[in-house]
């Protein structure tokens, strides 16, 4: 039966963390995955907090990016579209999803980790696609799977991931969310040993999720591994 999943990768294992570490800031989003013949992949991605001079050098620098052109620009919210060709090495992981007949229903960048939300017709292809990818030596975490049409928020969304429970979790124990607040925002990153504007996002999305789930509508983005 047709299996839906999302799937983490580090961006040092996959693709444009050069970009992201040279652009603080930055967020990405991946509107859809062309696979032009068996070679190359061309992602069509949103990128958004950042001035074009600024990420065409690092896309320039970003040894995961083999070609970008530039398909939209000034839009009202002062995103960036951008169609790019990955690096073979990139490309390769890309292609064992497709070999399996998998297809990448979106993608995005937070805090230096991608998430996946993949479809494949059938459970064993999942598996399959996802041994082909760690055997060439990149690690992948499941973070979730079923079948389609018995978990409609997963159609939808991913759940918290592991850092933004952990934010959320250690922001109510240490007080944060009292009134008077118990700990700044500043102190609380201290003491997860992550930045200010990290946590800041970190606290961002999962309420936005946590939100979405009470008022039965559940968030259009995905919540991405960080």
């Amino acid at each position: 039966m047709t299996t839906i999943a999302a799937l983490s990768i580090s961006t040092d294992e996959f693709a444009l963390a050069e970009t992201v570490q040279r652009l603080s800031g930055l967020e990405i989003r991946v509107e859809s995955v062309v696979a032009e013949g068996p070679c190359r992949t061309a992602p069509l991605v949103w990128f958004s907090n950042v001035d074009r001079e600024d990420l065409e050098l690092a896309l320039e620098a970003d040894p995961t990016v083999g070609e970008f052109r530039q398909l939209l620009g000034n839009t009202a919210n002062g995103e960036l579209f951008y169609r790019l060709q990955y690096s073979e090495e990139v490309g390769s992981v890309c292609r064992c999803v497709y070999g399996h007949d998998g297809t990448v229903l979106d993608a995005r960048i937070t805090d230096a980790q991608w998430t996946l939300r993949l479809l494949f017709p059938h459970r064993e292809e999942l598996s399959s696609a996802v041994s082909d990818i760690e055997d060439r030596g990149v690690r992948i975490d499941v973070k979730r799977m079923v079948e389609a049409g018995q978990d409609e928020e997963l159609e939808t969304t991913a759940a918290l991931t592991e850092p933004q429970q952990e934010a959320i979790a250690e922001a109510y124990r240490q007080g944060y969310y009292d009134v008077p607040r118990e700990i700044s925002l500043e102190e609380l990153a201290n003491e997860l040993d992550i930045s200010h504007q990290a946590l800041s996002e970190r606290l961002r999305r999962a309420n936005r999720v946590l939100a979405g789930e009470q008022l039965d509508e559940p968030e259009s983005e995905m919540a991405t591994p960080d």
